[in-house]
């Protein structure tokens, strides 16, 4: 099983494999000219989202400066607007519905490492070079018609219905079902929203 399989299946995987490492390169050369390109130039936006993420639908806006680990583990629906600077670590899929609205300063996180310090690091070869710490990772699945408020974190692993409101500032630690308002730290169900 290859380290990129191992990331995606949410096992233990090496964050320092050469094509894992050659893919966020990558990405984050995308990511940039992304961030730098006028901001009218909306054929030249299109053609590097093309390259950098997984899948998209018709109509997708994402505001600049936006920031990924792999972009190519993020798929977004049709209609779907991503306003400035917001944060993907996509270590595992993360799959957002049609019609989503994600405001400012929101992260999205797959990516997380063991809780013990001795199981994050350990067994460095020694040569001096960088040791990346252990990571697993947990996909990120977001419905239809989803407002996520601005600077809230989602975590590994959650699950947002359809036709969700996620309240500014909240941490959404687990799953959200959906015709639901949530907010919080941690995030909770409020109310239905009707």
């Amino acid at each position: 099983m290859t380290e990129r399989e191992k990331m995606l299946a949410g096992e233990l995987y090496d964050c320092g494999d050469r094509e894992l490492l050659a893919r966020w390169h990558r990405a984050k050369d995308l990511i940039r000219e992304y961030n730098m390109t006028e901001s009218e130039d909306l054929e030249k936006k299109d053609r590097i989202l093309d390259e950098l993420l997984g899948g998209r639908g018709r109509n997708l806006w994402i505001t600049p400066p936006f920031y990924a680990d792999y972009g190519n583990n993020i798929f977004f629906g049709n209609h779907c607007e991503v306003n400035m600077n917001c944060t993907f670590l996509d270590d595992n899929k993360i799959v957002i519905g049609d019609h989503a609205l994600i405001a400012p300063n929101v992260q999205i996180y797959t990516a997380f490492h063991p809780t013990n310090a001795a199981d994050r690091f350990g067994g460095g070869g020694g040569d001096e070079s960088f040791e990346f710490c252990r990571t697993r990772t947990a996909p990120v699945m977001i419905g239809r018609n989803v407002w996520i408020g601005g600077g809230a974190v989602i975590l590994p692993g959650v699950t947002i219905g359809d036709n969700v409101v996620i309240g500014a500032g909240s941490v959404v630690t687990k799953d959200i079902p959906s015709d639901k308002i949530a907010f919080g730290n941690p995030c909770r169900v409020i109310r239905d929203n009707c």
